[in-house]
């Protein structure tokens, strides 16, 4: 309930006067003490009695969620067994607009793109007539981001390749990632206000959408392209209105410390009495005003993302920072006030090398000891947060495999034992299991389906049930979309998207990537022990 693009949609719904929303949520809890039928929240309505059934997806590992609330509402599943008394189901958010194949024969109609223009547009083709299924899709798919996968069909050669789309529709069969040019126009901050849901306690405004730093590997960086931030004055509204409910303003984009005037902003939130609370900071942009004003405010931990450990891995990502910065930004951070520092890392990364894996023990006991020498000499708390790197559509790193999990595995159980030795460090790792699922769902095509439904129906034992499909014995691979290197000239699933940067650009910087590799790649092309080949 906390997340933006969910109340921004709650929003746009709430204002139509040919709509009636309400809100509904997958039961927390065990399945079997969930109860037979999904109801509103509102009103505690059966969902299967609604006209449309949308979802707001942020994160792919919840596309198996999507079929427990069908299951549970009584929905059939799969789109073709929906008859005309079904709702329509329709999907959007940022898991979404990367790659909505995996949920292409559960979905009747996708939103590509950001809503608040394209949502409503779509709301008004959707209600101009009587609402019957069929007709509803045909008034709505000439809109602009609008996806209908029905008027698909993937094609596949014989090495089992997606080769294209049999397109179906009139038009080219692009289909476009929508934008909003001027986020001026609209207030992106918390509409529901409840202590009861994740950051309760806190009044969150969103300064920003894009990054302009480029990192290869971010998804975020580059699906929200191009970046635009709020002005300065629209800021400040958002935060007086935000200081009148919450004491606490999260500061909300995918990068914090460019965002125009930071330090003034966060300045004026601490001279209110409030506290800003920035999502992630760059650490060559932190300046001493900025640290000063987080620590006044009463931050007691702030996260920093290095991503890695040597100068080199943070040059063939395009995180270009140094050593250098790293250490001035986290003495600036402790000295200005914040008590702890959340360190951000990867392990399995394209060319990674054994002394890059090093590089982040090394990096995190030279943060330790800048901070107690430094001019005002604290022993501040540090979180290393160490996640493999899962590739992302629409990032220059999109045809590189994740690597395998033994290998993942023997990495992170060194790097527990070695950062777990240096003192007020502590270690907190990701499941190299979940790296896997989120990498199938990130790069899976249509097919892909059949495996959400095999996993949706075990959900105790969706590693067994994973790990019993690989090897194809029973279908489709899930090897082949997380182990397996996309060819560079091969058709990826997601391709029909028009979004706003050029796959050349990605080639073109997937190129500066593995220029940076300083030995010659081996003999053997499977092997994936240094990402190399």
């Amino acid at each position: 309930m906390a997340n933006l693009g969910f109340q921004a949609v709650l929003r746009v719904l709430a204002e139509d006067p040919n709509v009636t929303c309400e809100r509904a949520f997958l039961p927390d809890g065990p399945r079997a003490e969930w109860p037979r039928t999904l109801r509103s929240f509102e009103h505690e309505r059966p969902v299967r009695d609604f006209d449309v059934v949308a979802f707001s997806i942020s994160f792919e590992t919840d596309y198996l969620h999507v079929l427990d609330c069908l299951e549970l509402a009584g929905i059939p599943v799969w789109r073709q067994q929906r008859g005309g008394a079904a709702p329509l189901v329709v999907a959007g958010g940022p898991a979404i607009f990367l790659n909505p194949e995996p949920l292409a024969e559960l979905v009747d109609l996708f939103l590509i793109g950001e809503g608040e223009e394209m949502l409503p547009e779509f709301l008004a083709r959707a209600t101009a007539g009587p609402f019957e299924r069929d007709a509803v899709l045909e008034r709505v798919e000439d809109v602009r981001g609008v996806y209908r996968p029905d008027r698909y069909a993937p094609e596949y050669d014989g090495a089992g390749d997606l080769v294209g789309f049999d397109y179906r529709g009139t038009g080219s069969g692009r289909v476009e990632r929508r934008f909003v040019e001027d986020l001026d126009r609209f207030d992106t901050n918390s509409e529901v206000l409840t202590r009861e849901s994740v950051f309760g306690d806190m009044y969150m405004v969103e300064a920003s959408r894009g990054c302009e730093w480029g990192c290869r590997f971010c998804a975020a960086g580059f699906m929200y392209r191009p970046v635009r931030y709020r002005s300065p004055g629209t800021l400040r509204a958002s935060i007086a209105r935000g200081l009148g409910e919450r004491s606490t303003i999260g500061l909300v984009g995918a990068e914090m410390a460019s965002l125009p005037n930071v330090a003034a902003l966060c300045q004026e939130v601490a001279a209110s009495g409030g506290r800003a609370s920035p999502s992630s900071l760059k650490a060559d942009l932190i300046t001493p005003e900025l640290a000063r004003a987080l620590g006044a405010g009463g931050n007691r931990s702030v996260t920093v993302a290095p991503e890695a450990g040597s100068e080199r891995m943070r040059r063939v990502i395009n995180k270009n920072l140094t050593e250098a910065e790293i250490l001035r930004a986290a003495e600036w951070l402790v000295g200005g006030g914040v008590d702890a520092l959340k360190l951000y890392v990867m392990v399995g990364l394209p060319t990674e090398t054994p002394e890059d894996l090093e590089a982040i023990v090394d990096l995190t006991q030279k943060v330790r000891a800048r901070l107690l020498g430094g001019s005002r000499p604290r022993i501040g708390r540090i979180l290393v947060s160490i996640n493999p790197f899962v590739p992302k559509p629409w990032t220059p790193f999109q045809w590189e495999p994740m690597e395998g999990i033994a290998s993942l595995r023997k990495k992170l159980a060194h790097l527990r034992r070695a950062l777990g030795a240096i003192p007020a460090v502590e270690v907190e790792t990701e499941s190299p299991r979940e790296a896997y699922l989120q990498t199938l769902l990130s790069r899976g095509d249509r097919r892909t389906a059949g495996i959400i439904a095999r996993l949706q129906a075990r959900p105790e034992a969706w590693w067994p049930t994973l790990k019993a499909l690989r090897g194809g014995h029973e279908g489709v691979d899930p090897d082949r979309f997380v182990h397996r290197p996309y060819a560079l000239d091969r058709v990826l699933p997601w391709d029909f998207i028009d979004h706003s940067v050029d796959k050349r650009y990605l080639l073109a910087e997937r190129r500066k990537a593995f220029a940076e590799i300083q030995t010659p790649p081996c003999d053997t092309a499977t092997c994936h022990t240094c990402g190399a080949c």
